[in-house]
């Protein structure tokens, strides 16, 4: 996509950001050290991310903040959709597992919607701390960013959370269900 096709009118913007100041006044146990006016400027002086915010949210990624950090200055935002994106979702896990698949092969992949969009798949550390805020894919599942040794083997890991625990589970990278989708980060 050519990088001028990537900027919000200043309509777009501004529904963008009351829907994230919105939810940032709402969940502020996942942000207790993060200040919203800071942020707002932040993010008006970077209108790319501004852009990746968009993307999340329309794909129904519902991002906030999770954490600060104060020495970088940057805020760290996560999918907060209770359940895995909707408009993510019934992906394999990356080009060479869709490549692999010789028939019944998924619009595209984790790995580079998750690219297209500008964010990186949450690893395993960071969907526990995610789980630690709150209860996420109590009915879904999300694609995690997966080891090299397990890729190497063509396994890819996905986590969930079910009976008040959270589980890490491991499938073929090149299979997909409409159930299970992935949730993404993004500093700003």
């Amino acid at each position: 996509m050519a990088k001028s096709q990537n900027k919000l009118s200043a309509e777009q913007q501004e529904e963008l950001l009351n829907t994230l100041m919105a939810r940032f006044e709402k969940n502020k146990n996942r942000h207790p050290n993060a200040d919203w006016k800071k942020l707002k400027d932040k993010l008006d002086a970077n209108p790319d991310k501004l852009w990746v915010l968009h993307e999340m949210e329309i794909t129904g990624g519902e991002p906030d903040v999770v954490a600060y950090d104060k020495k970088s200055d940057e805020y760290l935002f996560f999918d907060c959709a209770t359940e895995s994106p909707k408009g993510r979702r019934s992906l394999c896990y990356d080009r060479q597992a869709w490549e692999a698949r010789k028939a019944d092969k998924p619009q595209n992949t984790a790995v580079d919607l998750a690219r297209t969009i500008g964010i990186d798949l949450l690893d395993e550390e960071q969907y526990r701390y995610l789980q630690s805020l709150g209860d996420f894919d109590l009915k879904t599942s999300s694609w995690l960013k997966t080891p090299d040794a397990i890729r190497k083997l063509k396994g890819a890991i996905f986590g969930d959370k079910r009976y008040d625990h959270i589980f890490i589970y491991h499938n073929g990278a090149e299979s997909y269900y409409a159930a299970r989708g992935f949730r993404g980060s993004v500093k700003v």
